[in-house]
């Protein structure tokens, strides 16, 4: 990964509270765990939500995978930490720490 996409994603990651790095956008996900990851979300209540399309760009596609050294996406951020992707948000929705997370 070039520094310049390192840069752009440690950026999104790091100025917005919720980042989803997903297929598609909220209102039209592309993939079914990009769309589970939103119900999740919004299911906690986050309303302040930043998502990045990486069908758009490539560079951020291929990038976030090695800025957070995991494989696939959706990815979300919280707070500029990386939490996971819709295994664990379902996993932490359903104990309760997904949503205290958001409050924070």
């Amino acid at each position: 990964m070039s520094n310049e996409v390192h840069q752009r994603i440690d950026q999104l990651v790091k100025s917005n509270p919720v980042v989803l790095f997903m297929k598609g956008t909220a209102q039209f996900p592309m993939c079914g765990f990009s769309g589970r990851a939103m119900q999740i979300l919004k299911a906690c209540g986050a309303s302040e939500i930043t998502t990045v399309n990486v069908l758009e760009d490539e560079e951020i596609r291929q990038g976030i995978k090695d800025y957070a050294n995991w494989p696939t996406i959706p990815q979300l951020y919280v707070n500029g930490e990386f939490v996971g992707g819709s295994d664990i948000m379902m996993e932490m929705y359903q104990a309760g720490e997904l949503q205290e997370m958001l409050k924070a």
